[in-house]
């Protein structure tokens, strides 16, 4: 049984790399209590990036091991872990060049446990370079980074590359690194790498810049999670995906604990100050303290205040302005992680009447298909947007949150370059850099301070709108789209009726939602001066 005081009796505490990012509050509760952890509902969106990561992870196995197959030893992934391990110092101490899927001794006394995709025999200096694979950028466009290629090992400083920064890869780097340590197989290049999305390169990492942050970290979370540090629930950006969270939110609400208002280090900086509760914070006279680490201080304590009145919104001014046009499209797209936008959703409104029209590929993306569907929308929306301008109407195209339509306007143009119908990158760009690319978060934010939140799911049941699917959220979606096109077994022709139809509610929704703000808000929300 798990005692409330620390992890169950007798049982060593071992920490993964992964827990020295995570909350120190999870990490306590973690290691206290195993068997309820174990027993939690799974998360979805957690379930599917862990098996992204497994399929990336796979995918550069095979790609290496098959352009060098002599040189790898690998480790069987099945069997105890112990079993493993003893494996992979036989490698090491045979001098292997290259192992896949190492597993190093559980350290039981430090409390440490380590895996590691690729070790590298460091030919020079001796001992082995940890290699990571991971499934998100490891580096952007830019200069600066030191990368080496995939199949040789030879750093160098990249000009068309610069470092993504990426805390969590540099810890497990770290965590390996000491372990090889106790086993005299660390290289003394004190180096490490990471292969990221797309596959491309190294991103080399000088792990000397980073052992002593990390061994500060491992010993704070191991003390915590050994009981021996106390910890107390607060909300951050973690939360949201956290088995703990239920719990932990009860213990705030009951005690209007000021990080429901101010999460992460604003709750830290607000504590400093003795403002504990959201009542505290909502009664704060005079300015913002000085070390404020981000958002407008003034939208925080109306949220404080938002919180007890139970207001969802808050209007900033005495009037609610929003872009209208003669002729309106909502644009809303969808893609599958980083592999490629399969829909473009659009809703056109003309004098009262609304046409939901979608540009979709169902080939499983990436594909050359998704430049057809690319293509048929580009053209669609820059002839509505032509034709506007000859009858003498004005015309506006509306998102809700443009990063990731800029994203995939822009990529698309890129990758798709000189494929008939593809705008370039100028011509996207002239688009939405115009007044006519009009973002519906944006205006939100402009007009309310929202207490809980910006997201479309939050605001728009507020101006009356709901979606037919209780389940519709991002996440599910990217498992509606596997079962859609057929990625582990037939398609199913349902949930791609079920993505459209997702898709077409999430462009209503800022219709319906700008048309609110227009008609409706002022009358609706009150204004911060009367909370």
């Amino acid at each position: 049984m798990c005692s409330p005081n620390g992890p169950q009796d007798g049982a060593p505490v071992l920490l993964e790399p992964g827990a020295l990012t995570r909350c120190r509050h999870r990490v306590h509760l973690d290691a206290t209590y195993p068997d309820l952890l174990a027993a939690a509902p799974e998360n979805t969106g957690v379930k599917q990036r862990q098996d992204a990561a497994a399929a990336q992870r796979e995918a550069v196995r095979v790609r290496l091991m098959d352009a060098d197959p002599d040189a790898w030893v690998r480790i069987a992934p099945d069997g105890p872990a112990g079993q493993r391990a003893r494996a992979t110092l036989e490698a090491c101490r045979d001098g292997a060049d290259k192992i896949w899927g190492a597993v190093l001794p559980t350290e039981r006394d430090t409390g440490r446990r380590g895996r590691v995709e690729i070790l590298l025999r460091d030919v020079d200096g001796g001992g082995y370079i940890p290699v990571i694979v991971v499934n998100h950028k490891v580096t952007d466009p830019g200069t600066g980074a030191t990368t080496t290629g995939l199949f040789e090992w030879a750093p160098a400083v990249d000009e068309k590359r610069k470092v993504r920064a990426q805390l969590r890869d540099q810890m497990r780097l770290a965590q390996v690194h000491r372990m090889l340590e106790r086993h005299d197989l660390a290289s003394p290049a004190l180096l490490g790498g990471a292969i990221g999305y797309g596959a491309d390169c190294v991103l080399v990492h000088d792990l000397s810049t980073v052992l002593d942050d990390y061994d500060e970290r491992f010993a704070d979370r191991i003390a915590v999670a050994r009981g021996e540090i106390a910890t107390v629930p607060s909300q951050i950006g973690e939360c949201r995906s956290c088995p703990w969270w239920p719990g932990c939110r009860e213990k705030l609400e009951e005690t209007h604990d000021v990080s429901l208002v101010a999460s992460g280090s604003r709750a830290d900086v607000l504590r400093e100050r003795g403002v504990r509760t959201i009542e505290q914070l909502a009664a704060w006279e005079g300015d913002a303290p000085e070390e404020w680490p981000h958002n407008s201080f003034h939208d925080t304590v109306v949220t404080a205040k938002a919180w007890i009145a139970q207001a969802p919104l808050v209007r900033r001014h005495d009037t609610v302005t929003v872009t209208r046009a003669d002729v309106e499209v909502d644009v809303d797209m969808e893609s599958y992680q980083e592999h490629g936008a399969y829909l473009w959703g659009t809703l056109l409104n003309v004098a009262g009447t609304s046409v939901y029209r979608p540009f979709v590929s169902w080939d499983p993306v990436p594909t050359v298909d998704e430049a057809r569907s690319f293509a048929e929308f580009w053209i669609w929306l820059m002839a509505e947007r032509a034709g506007a301008a000859a009858a003498g109407k004005t015309f506006a195209a509306y998102c809700y949150s443009r990063s990731a339509e800029d994203k995939w306007l822009l990529d698309s143009a890129r990758r798709f370059a000189g494929i008939e119908g593809i705008p370039t990158v100028a011509e996207i760009r002239e688009f939405i850099d115009s007044p006519q690319w009009v973002d519906i978060y944006q205006a939100v934010g402009d007009n309310f301070v929202c207490p809980n939140g910006k997201g479309l799911k939050k605001i728009a049941p507020i101006a009356g709108f709901h979606w037919r699917d209780a389940e519709a959220n991002g996440e599910a979606s990217m498992s509606w789209y596997r079962e859609a096109v057929g990625y582990d077994g037939d398609p199913d022709l349902t949930q791609r009726q079920r993505l459209l139809e997702y898709n077409e509610d999430d462009v209503i929704a800022t219709k319906v939602l700008r048309e609110w703000m227009s008609e409706r808000a002022v009358a609706e929300i009150p204004h911060e001066s009367e909370l």
